[in-house]
This record gives C-alpha cells, structure tokens and sequence, in this order.
C-alpha cells in the first residue's frame, strides 16, 4: 500500500512537471506556476529531488515575469532543501545563473531592497547566509572580498564582481 501511494505520487509529480514544462515553453508562465506550486506541495517532504528542480524551474519562470527576488527566494529554498551535498553545489550554479541574468539586464540592485526579512529564512545555513550578505553587497555596488569553503560560491561571486 505505502509504495503505491509512493508510486501514484511521483507519477502524478512526473505529470505535472511534463505540463509545466509544456506551459513555460509556450510562455504560459501562469500554467506553469500554477503546475509548480502542485508539485512542490506534493515533493516537500518524500521526494526531495523534485521539490529541488521544482523550485529551479520556478526561480526561471519567476525570472521571466521579471520578479527577480521571486527567483532568488525560490533559489535559495531550492539549496536550503537539497537532498544531497552535490545537489547543493549544482543549486548554488544554479543561483549563480539566475544572478547573473539579473545583473545582466541591470537589476541587481533590486535585490537589495527590503532583503532583511527574505533572507532569515536561511540563517541557519551559515555558509549560504553569508554568500548571500555579499550578493548584497555587490547589489548595493560594494565591493566583496570573502571566500568560502564551497568554490562555488566564490567562483558565482567573482562573476558577479566584474
């Protein structure tokens, strides 16, 4: 019974990944939200893997609709949640892209208005707290000089310093 039910999730996941990947490739961004949201409900807690590239494919989609804390906030949730060390260094890639399409069309500096309350969510991770405090501070046009044990965070902060 319990893998049957687990069956029926991840295929009804399956589904509606399929469909949100339909709606975004014909920039239907509000179908897509809609079938993202639904997975991520049914992921949160028994299949982290796709609660991981949910929250990717929506950082893209909010991306898009030019809500550019909405893809960053949906970023971080992504690598606060992802189900293994690799997955985490892939989201932080991840994240480095989305940062780099939005200092790319000159809105970098959005993020750092009212990022005070958007950013407790991940204080518990330290090294991701303070990665984020010097994505702040390039946004706010200051200079970052921090390193990291992750090379990931360094190589997406360098990116962004230039």
């Amino acid at each position: 019974m319990i893998k049957a039910k687990a069956y029926e999730r991840r295929e009804r996941i399956l589904k509606l990944l399929r469909e949100a990947i339909e709606a975004e490739n014909m920039r239907d961004t509000e179908t897509a939200k809609k079938r993202l949201s639904e997975v991520l409900e049914l992921s949160e807690v028994y299949e982290p893997e796709f609660y991981f590239e949910a929250c990717f494919r929506m950082a893209n989609v909010l991306l898009e609709e030019e809500d550019y804390r909405g893809a960053v906030e949906y970023s971080l949730r992504g690598i606060r949640r992802a189900p293994s060390r690799e997955h985490y260094r892939l989201g932080i890639v991840r994240l480095g892209e989305v940062l780099r399409a939005i200092k790319a069309i000159g809105k970098l500096g959005e993020l750092a208005k009212e990022a005070d309350e958007r950013i407790e969510q991940i204080k518990d991770d330290e090294e991701l707290y303070g990665f984020v405090l010097e994505v702040l501070k390039i946004a706010r046009g200051q200079k970052s000089d921090r390193k990291f044990r992750t090379k990931e965070f360094n190589a997406v902060l360098e990116s962004l310093s230039r």
